[in-house]
């Protein structure tokens, strides 16, 4: 049995999904700072100054008015965090879009290398000695 575990390890698709799991970890970093960084200041900017990642309903409970995200969540109380589902949503549609050309990218490579080397193309050399001598008796026969 450990023998078994040991070949699926060293399958190669095994090493590539383990690969993709710790890329994609470094990438969800990158792409959640783009989000917060640079994309929802651009959208806040264009709401007015507002940071909507702190945006919240309060459903139940007592918050204080001017309490932020993080302040109405120690309080308990049942908010309705709609600005950090927006994030969210940003985030995905950012790596679906990245994935989405990766995979593309990877797949016209794939099907170049799959592809045949291209044949020369053949070069026209003229006619034959046997179809000069056929033609010759030809017009041979004729006259």
């Amino acid at each position: 049995m450990l023998q078994e575990f040991k070949d699926f390890i060293a399958k190669g698709n095994v090493m590539d999904l383990a690969v993709g799991i710790i890329i994609g970890a470094a990438f969800t970093a990158i792409v959640s700072s783009l989000v917060s960084d640079l994309i929802n200041p651009v959208i806040g900017l264009v709401l007015g100054g507002v940071d909507f990642t702190s945006m919240y309903v309060v459903l139940s409970g007592d918050v204080p008015a001017d309490a932020g995200l993080d302040a109405a969540r120690e309080t308990g109380a049942a908010i309705f965090a709609y600005g950090a589902f927006i994030t969210a949503c940003i985030n995905f549609l950012i790596i679906a879009f990245v994935v989405f050309m990766l995979v593309k990218f990877v797949n016209r490579i794939k099907s170049l290398a799959e592809r045949p080397d291209d044949v020369a193309p053949e070069v026209v050399t003229g006619p034959s000695q046997l179809d000069v001598l056929l033609q010759i008796r030809d017009e041979l026969a004729k006259k």
